[in-house]
């Protein structure tokens, strides 16, 4: 951590990353209104369609005109788009107002998440970012974690999963309200003016290419799980939603320790070393869930999932901003624009799913996901230390 930080100012920057982790309550919320309006699964997918589609859309603009705008300012105007998105289920409650709120949602997220990341480089020094960026991977796996309890809570007790809506606005008013006061230092944007052309140009760079594929592909799968565990549990188990959806939470647990333990490890040990065990250890995992009927064999393959899979994002970004730091706005944009990965996979397993009659189908997408991961853990080069520092 730089000597001239505190953590006066890491902690809003850090706390930030919990609004970030909304985002993933579209998993658990898929389940619910699927089951609210009776849609099919290629119909119920268009809602985490509807959150990740943005992040195609807004990423590399948001990246451009965060060079003007700033940082700190660019994630403030994404939380106060977020607390809208979480106040419009409030206002009514049918299918096309659920798919504007979390269109907003994705909104926000996608500018947040472009803003967040590089802000995070103002207030850590170089060597730490890898670990800093996986702290905030595990802030944001506690927000993940959180959200289908609420609403099983909200379901169970009191009737109405929407309820964790306000409770969520409450809580990104009180982060946005945190980072405003709180003055925070950026460099100036360096160089020529940032244009479409100059950040997609970026793609010509392999390794470029190579870790934007990977982001696709990790959210995908993040996606993916997190839509498709509550209904492979209710297929598999027979049992209610109201209790499928705590796998979700399950998944996100095993995140959330798996982000924190990360955080630790990757101070002293490979970033692309341990990528690869991970992904190793996640393929395994998922081969061996579509072949069990057991509850307890499930749950126990997904907590391995989710904790195999919980640094893959960040050791990914983190692997890019070091390739070139001094395009750090750009290339923040362009990997977020990867992040539409969870617009693109689970409609595909939607569709596979409906085909197969069974979730097996939709699964072995993410099969593939893990299988390219493997593979760009093994062709990534780690930065040299002289980039880091």
């Amino acid at each position: 951590m730089k000597k001239s930080t505190s953590y006066a100012k890491v902690l809003p920057v850090l706390f930030g990353f919990f609004i970030m982790g909304f985002v993933d309550v579209v998993g658990i919320s898929t389940s619910y209104v699927k089951k609210d309006f009776g849609l099919s699964d290629t119909l119920a997918n268009l809602l985490p369609m509807m959150v990740f589609l943005w992040f195609a859309v807004f990423s590399v603009p948001t990246g451009i005109f965060m060079n003007t705008l700033g940082r700190r300012k660019t994630v403030l105007l994404s939380m106060v788009i977020t607390f809208v998105a979480m106040l419009v289920p409030l206002v009514a409650y049918d299918f096309t107002v659920v798919l504007i709120a979390f269109a907003l949602l994705g909104i926000g997220n996608t500018i947040l998440q472009v803003s967040l990341n590089p802000l995070l480089t103002n207030v850590v020094s170089g060597e730490r970012l890898t670990s800093s960026l996986t702290l905030g991977q595990f802030t944001k796996a506690i927000a993940s974690f959180v959200g289908p309890i609420i609403a099983g809570v909200a379901a169970g007790t009191l009737g109405n999963w929407k309820l964790l809506f306000p409770i969520f606005a409450g809580i990104t008013l009180i982060s946005s309200l945190w980072l405003f006061f709180t003055q925070i230092h950026e460099e100036p944007a360096k160089g020529k003016s940032s244009s479409f052309g100059s950040c997609f140009g970026l793609l010509t760079d392999t390794t470029i290419l190579l870790l934007f594929l990977g982001i696709v592909f990790v959210v995908g799968v993040d996606v993916g799980l997190n839509t498709t565990v509550p209904k492979f549990l209710m297929e598999r188990c027979d049992i209610p939603l109201e209790k499928a959806g705590l796998g979700t939470s399950l998944y996100f647990l095993a995140r959330t320790l798996g982000a924190f333990i990360g955080a630790i490890l990757l101070v002293k040990i490979s970033s692309r070393r341990f990528f690869i065990v991970s992904m190793i250890v996640a393929i395994v995992a998922m081969a061996v869930m579509l072949t069990l009927n057991s509850l307890w064999a499930i749950g126990a393959m997904v907590f391995i999932l989710g904790f195999a899979c919980a640094n893959v994002f960040s050791i990914i970004f983190s692997f890019a901003l070091k390739r070139k730091p001094e395009r750090a706005n750009e290339i923040s944009g362009l990997m977020i624009m990867g992040v539409a990965g969870g617009a693109i996979v689970p409609p595909i397993m939607g569709l596979l799913s409906d085909a197969f009659g069974s979730q097996i189908g939709g699964l072995l997408v993410l099969l593939l996901c893990l299988a390219y991961l493997l593979f760009c853990a093994y062709k990534v080069k780690e930065a040299p230390k002289a980039q880091e520092a």
